[in-house]
């Protein structure tokens, strides 16, 4: 049976590719979660008027592609000290969660939060929250998969960012 992971990091486009190379990996969508607004629109959720997040919902196989390991590639994406956006992009709906479909997946993202913070990688206190599952809205279309139809400008704007050097820097780990 398949199972529904949501999580935001920032800019959307950088939160694809990570998770759409694995056996297991259904689907990886670009979407708005967490807000008040019913279908908000790209232009709505800049506004930071939506209270939506900038979010990817993954599809995937537990049985072959484990929710553990899907929060592990999430913490290794995103600076989780940063309340206020990541790296280039600032605002609310850059922030980082996690948004948990079932108490398991709650326990788990508690624990790995916890985990990480104990291991001291970072000097300050981890920021990201983990939230109840809300409605997920897909982005539009131009949105989707943005990494493959615009290489060039996707890595481009991943290493302009900042999100890159950050990447390497606290992981060790390249594109």
């Amino acid at each position: 049976m398949k199972e529904k992971a949501t999580f935001a990091g920032g800019c959307f486009w950088c939160m694809v590719k990570p998770f759409d190379q694995y056996e297991g990996i259904d689907s990886v969508v670009s979407g708005y979660t967490g807000g008040h607004t019913k279908n908000p629109t790209y232009e709505e959720v800049c506004s930071e008027t939506t209270g939506h997040y900038e979010a990817v919902q993954i599809t995937f196989d537990p049985n072959i592609f484990t929710y553990e390991t899907l929060l592990s590639i999430f913490w290794k994406q995103i600076d989780p000290t940063d309340e206020g956006g990541q790296f280039f992009d600032r605002g609310d709906s850059y922030r980082t969660a996690i948004f948990y479909h079932t108490e398991e997946q709650r326990k788990l993202a508690e624990a790995s939060k916890k985990s990480l913070s104990e291991v001291g990688k970072f000097p300050r206190t981890i920021a990201t929250q983990i939230l109840p599952a809300k409605e997920f809205y897909p982005a539009e279309e131009y949105h989707q998969n943005y990494y493959k139809k615009n290489p060039l400008h996707y890595m481009r704007y991943r290493k302009g960012s900042g999100r890159e050097a950050f990447i390497q820097t606290h992981w060790g780990e390249k594109e």
